[in-house]
């Protein structure tokens, strides 16, 4: 039943998290004006702003002026509701449901930027690095220690990646993994930065042989980090136990 319930309300989340990704980026408020078409601007009726269903029921198309509705808007819903529904099946009504909600909504948004828009905003990440420590103080999920180290390990590869590279990766990045460190702590922010940069690597010569993309094109590393950071968040602890356990054997 709680699991169903957080589906439910992914769902619902994401919706806002789809009005997040269209609007920050361009400086408007979240608030107003309401959900409207951008192309004839008519309002969306109530009984149109549904998650995943009004999507499915409209054929992907806007009631008024029949103008496509990209494909982001049901992923999102749907992500956000797969996500929230995993956290709750997992941790269930413990006192850390609702910030690793708060993590994984910010991620969804953040990934849903970078993709369109190829920025990772301050306005969530720089935030989201103090809520981390506050929320590890409150749940003691890891101590100060670790996120304070999180947030030096998972911002400072970063960093060093900036310098190195003179600038082949952004400050956005190093932020966002900085926001990572401060949620999951360093052990765990190390395993982020592994998973991402050997998915991002394997889809890069994806892209790269099968000429999607060329070798200056640029290729968002935001979504990897936020891939990565929820692996190492759900199963992180058992993946490093089992490598641990290997080792000393």
């Amino acid at each position: 039943m709680i699991t169903l319930a957080a589906v439910l309300l992914g769902a619902v989340v994401g919706s806002f998290l789809n009005v997040v990704i269209t609007r920050l980026p361009r400086g408007e408020s979240l608030i107003r004006p309401a959900s409207h078409c951008p192309r004839c601007g008519h309002p969306i009726r109530w009984h149109d702003n549904v998650p995943i269903l009004s999507f499915i029921w409209l054929r992907g198309r806007c009631r008024d002026c029949r103008a496509p509705i990209p494909w982001r808007y049901p992923a999102v819903e749907a992500a956000t509701a797969g996500l929230f529904g995993v956290t709750a099946w997992r941790i269930g009504l413990q006192v850390d449901l609702i910030p690793t909600w708060l993590f994984l909504g910010a991620l969804v948004a953040i990934t849903g930027i970078d993709i369109e828009y190829q920025l990772i905003p301050d306005r969530i990440t720089l935030p989201g690095i103090v809520l981390g420590v506050l929320v590890n103080l409150v749940t003691g999920h890891v101590t100060l220690a670790q996120s304070l180290l999180g947030i030096l390990v998972g911002g400072g590869t970063f960093f060093v990646v900036i310098v190195v590279s003179r600038g082949g990766m952004g400050g956005g990045d190093m932020k966002l993994g900085a926001m990572i460190g401060a949620f999951l702590g360093w052990k765990l922010v190390i395993l982020t930065i592994f998973f991402s940069v050997f998915l991002g690597g394997g889809i890069a010569t994806v892209l790269l042989v099968s000429g999607i993309r060329r070798r200056k094109d640029p290729v968002p590393f935001g979504p990897f980090l936020a891939i990565g950071s929820t692996v190492a968040l759900f199963w992180g602890n058992e993946v490093l136990r089992w490598y641990l356990r290997g080792f000393g054997n």
